[in-house]
């Protein structure tokens, strides 16, 4: 019965995890195809042109995660889940057919809004089923989903796109079939696993939390015994009224405003902000620029993506069989004086000129370390130091702080390292890390094995 219950608990976190996974793939995409769409619309030479088509999903990001906390605690989370999965159909398949540079980023925007409500929703609902003593694992599933999604995205470009001639220009880019045709297909290609989502989706069950916050308790009892039997459902339904028992039910952002709450809301920020301004994305985000300072020709660079790409996936998987065994703190520790060195190093390696393999093994050593630690505990922390009745609207604000992070962490580098030069700038994410580090030894508590009536009755006071 137990591995009966186990194993349904699996499916149904993995089929929310796809959200992440369509993340993680909509949100690279755009970077493969952007050498062929710029030629096509014509923006190669208007950097304001081509800003708004790399952060126009931003945006649509922002938007998407103010939204999904407020409309899945109204009206339950599967049926936001199912919002989402509709929305990455419509920019896979609208995105690859415009014709027009307009139509095309009003596309990025509908891709940014799901984004936003995946990226907040999908971890949610996971910590919101499963057991304390396996939550962490299961939430990492979606971190595991965003990263194969960006693995998936980097290998899908690669195999699409044709050889591009040394010393091809503009016009011949631009007639190419990858100009024409092919960053189309790059589009295109998630509608598959798109469509998976959206059909999956409609077999989820409601959050049990969920129910048993809006006075449905018979059907979060039923959840919870597929879950994990009927011993286990009614243990979990006592705690959650247990926890609720006297206290105001009607979540919603002026909850977020009461003093009781101003601790573990800034924990939830800062563990956001902290997840972007550690400065990983900008690897990611501008990995085509790294590498080239770093010596590197433009077929090198597309190979280190992929192999940035897969030290991504490994990593992740590692710290799905830790996260729950070493701890959410343990690991947040790690990550954010780990990367402190690490940026160290990196920036010397800048710093002296040091280019080729001993740059690329830093960058590795960067990610390995992130992907294991802050980009994984993050997620976790935030998706369960909140109460039952406001989960959905504190998602959302921590989720909103995460893609204004981003979107500052992304606009920043190219000022900061015209400013302090690769080595400064580097040095600077650095102090930043060690800063966070800081912040985690002396305000984050662990949650590892406990319940989130546990940790709310521990966190709000």
């Amino acid at each position: 019965m137990k591995n009966q219950s186990n194993s349904y608990l699996f499916l149904i976190a993995l089929i929310s995890a796809m959200g992440g996974f369509l993340f993680g793939y909509d949100w690279v995409v755009i970077g493969g195809a952007k050498p062929f769409y710029e030629q096509y619309f014509q923006i190669a030479d208007s950097p304001v042109m081509q800003g708004w088509a790399m952060s126009s999903a931003l945006v649509g990001c922002l938007v998407g995660a103010l939204s999904a906390g407020k409309l899945s605690d109204r009206l339950g989370r599967k049926p936001i889940l199912i919002l989402a999965a509709g929305l990455f159909i419509c920019t896979a398949i609208g995105t690859g057919a415009v014709h027009s540079f307009t139509l095309f980023n009003v596309f990025r925007l509908v891709g940014g809004f799901a984004i936003g409500i995946a990226s907040s929703l999908s971890p949610m609902y996971i910590a919101e089923i499963a057991p304390a003593h396996l939550r962490g694992r299961f939430v990492s599933i979606n971190q595991l989903t965003i990263v194969l999604g960006i693995l998936a995205s980097q290998i899908v470009n690669w195999q699409i796109a044709e050889p591009v001639a040394m010393g091809a220009t503009h016009d011949m880019i631009r007639e190419s079939w990858n100009g024409q045709t092919g960053w189309r297909w790059m589009f295109w290609a998630m509608t598959v696993p798109a469509a998976l989502f959206f059909m999956f989706s409609f077999i989820l069950p409601e959050s049990p939390r969920w129910l048993a916050s809006s006075g449905r308790s018979e059907a979060a009892l039923k959840v919870f015994t597929r879950i994990g039997g009927g011993d286990y459902a009614r243990r979990e339904l006592d705690a959650i009224q247990a926890s609720s028992s006297g206290k105001d039910q009607q979540g919603g952002f002026k909850q977020l405003l009461r003093p009781a709450m101003y601790k573990v809301l800034t924990i939830g920020i800062v563990m956001a902000v902290l997840q972007q301004w550690c400065g990983i994305n900008v690897i990611f985000n501008y990995a085509q620029e790294i590498f080239m300072a770093a010596g590197y020709g433009v077929s090198d660079v597309l190979m280190n993506i992929v192999v940035t790409g897969i030290t991504n996936v490994i990593f992740t998987v590692l710290a799905m069989f830790v996260v729950d065994r070493w701890g959410r703190k343990a690991l947040t520790l790690i990550g954010s004086f780990g990367l402190a060195i690490i940026y160290t190093f990196m920036g010397a390696a800048y710093y002296f000129h040091i280019t080729g393999m001993v740059l690329l093994v830093i960058v590795v050593m960067a990610i390995a370390c992130y992907a294991m630690t802050l980009a994984t505990a993050m997620w976790v922390i935030i998706s369960e130091i909140f109460p039952n009745r406001i989960r959905g609207v504190a998602m959302s604000v921590c989720t909103f702080a995460l893609w204004a992070a981003c979107f500052i962490l992304t606009y920043s580098f190219p000022v900061l390292n015209n400013t302090l030069g690769a080595a400064g700038t580097f040095w600077l994410y650095g102090v930043i890390c060690l800063a966070g580090g800081v912040f985690v030894v002396f305000y984050l508590p662990e949650t590892k094995g406990k319940s989130l009536e546990e940790i709310e009755k521990e966190l709000v006071k």
